[in-house]
């Protein structure tokens, strides 16, 4: 070969070596090429709900609770954290103790043949236990295992009265007579008959949801033996009005993860603008100021001015009514802050800020309309509209479009109506061949539930017309 090109029979020298050279730098692009292709290939799109900004700040070696029990108290963003359970519970195959309706009997007290699949005490492994009863403690044991963590949740009376007032108006015969919730402080015996059913929602509801008698007349001995009751059944009281504070505390308690504590708040009353009252400061000085802790007095503070009008004489008459109600939420409300000072107020507020960003975060990813809540019949998905009951009209959320399937899913958990979401889990914990529903009357919650379940009117959620 050599020979040939030295004698120039195959072609000029010059040409064959430009020709390699030519060889040489293709080959040198293709290879350099893959190279900066395999360095430019990104990893697929990870979902928020996968962020390390999760699990939030560490909480050690500690393992969650997989057994907890939440006396779902009326009126005191109880479906918020009820939402919490379902989401933590479903994304971990855990067994919910499910009522045969949507609750548990109430209000009648609670009793263990209440729960779906109940065969006798233990007989089932159940994880979680939430939705609406009176409370009834050995029944519960029946159900739920000695490892059970119990908590609930309470609200300012007066503040319990004017949302109970707005969405029990047509139930409770008390209310339904007065012509507004000022009316009904001025007077209430003139309204109230303890025989009529429903009445309870009118008169100390959280003392009644605890399981005791809300008609039995105030004295400090009584509603000291009530809390006393409260305190060695519960371990952990939450205060509504600081409702990120009380899921910190539940977060370390549970020792779950940041996420598992962040929601968007459910089966929330549209109310019309109104001032932030209170005295100045941070809330740190306001609730303390409020529990007296630490030495500092002060009033007990409402997050906003509600939007029923009431002075400050009708407001004094309605913690009077409710005595027994007030007694017990100013005690846990002075537990609470005691519980704040161990935890560490400087650490408090970091995790709260926390917690409020990535409920921004997640908000932004997940919402429309920038995230706030909007009237049910503006929802497309009919699927997740919540249930009206009460003068007031009941909000909800909708998604964002164009998200992927892991993150709409974990953003429809965080959105999707306790009554909806109870039907999915029925479905998925007993799982049945259902038939096709009729159509939906007007007025319904009905329609096939994302998952598969169908849904059903419910006459239950209020107990207006299936207290039997």
């Amino acid at each position: 070969m050599l020979r040939l090109l030295v004698c120039g029979r195959l072609g000029p020298v010059w040409m064959w070596k430009a020709l390699l050279l030519f060889v040489a730098i293709g080959f040198a692009g293709q290879l350099l090429g893959v190279i900066f292709n395999k360095s430019s290939v990104q990893p697929a799109a990870r979902s928020i709900f996968s962020s390390p900004d999760a699990q939030g700040p560490s909480l050690g070696s500690c393992q969650p609770h997989m057994h907890m029990m939440f006396l779902k108290t009326h009126k005191t963003a109880s479906s918020t954290v009820l939402n919490m359970l379902y989401r933590f519970g479903e994304e971990r195959d855990l067994r919910f103790a499910l009522p045969l309706g949507y609750q548990l009997g109430y209000p009648l007290p609670f009793n263990a043949h209440r729960v779906k699949g109940y065969r006798g005490p233990r007989a089932v492994e159940f994880n979680i236990m939430g939705n609406h009863m009176r409370f009834n403690k050995p029944e519960v044991e029946k159900v739920m295992p000695a490892d059970t963590f119990y908590f609930s949740i309470v609200r300012d009376p007066v503040a319990l009265a004017e949302s109970s007032f707005a969405y029990y108006k047509e139930v409770a015969p008390a209310f339904r007579k007065a012509k507004g919730l000022g009316d009904f402080a001025d007077d209430p015996r003139k309204y109230y008959d303890p025989r009529l059913r429903n009445n309870h929602y009118a008169r100390n509801l959280l003392w009644f949801d605890f399981g005791m008698d809300h008609n039995a007349n105030f004295s400090v001995a009584l509603a000291q033996r009530g809390t006393a009751m409260i305190r060695r059944a519960f371990k952990l009281i939450l205060v509504s009005e600081y409702f990120d504070q009380s899921m910190i505390l539940l977060r370390h308690a549970l020792c779950w993860p940041l996420d598992a504590v962040v929601s968007f708040s459910l089966n929330a009353r549209q109310q019309k603008p109104s001032s932030v009252g209170g005295i100045g400061g941070s809330w740190v000085g306001k609730a303390a100021a409020a529990a007296g802790v630490g030495g500092r007095v002060g009033r007990l503070q409402a997050k906003s001015v509600p939007n029923l009008p009431l002075t400050e004489d009708q407001r004094e008459k309605l913690r009077q009514w409710n005595a027994l109600d007030w007694y017990l939420y100013k005690a846990f409300n002075k537990t609470f802050w005691e519980e704040i000072e161990k935890f560490g107020h400087a650490q408090m507020e970091q995790e709260v800020a926390l917690l409020r960003t990535r409920r921004d975060d997640l908000a932004r990813v997940c919402l429309r309309d920038g995230g706030k809540p909007v009237e049910a019949q503006r929802i497309r998905d009919r699927n997740i509209r919540p249930f009206q009951s009460g003068l007031v009209k009941i909000l909800g959320y909708e998604l964002h479009p164009g998200l992927d399937n892991a993150t709409r899913t974990a953003c429809l958990r965080m959105i999707r109506p306790e009554i909806q979401y109870k039907d999915v889990l029925d479905f998925k914990q007993f799982p049945r061949v259902a038939a096709a529903p009729a159509p939906a009357q007007a007025g319904q919650q009905g329609g096939v539930a994302a998952g598969g379940s169908f849904l059903r009117a419910d006459s239950s959620r209020t107990a207006e017309r299936a207290m039997g």
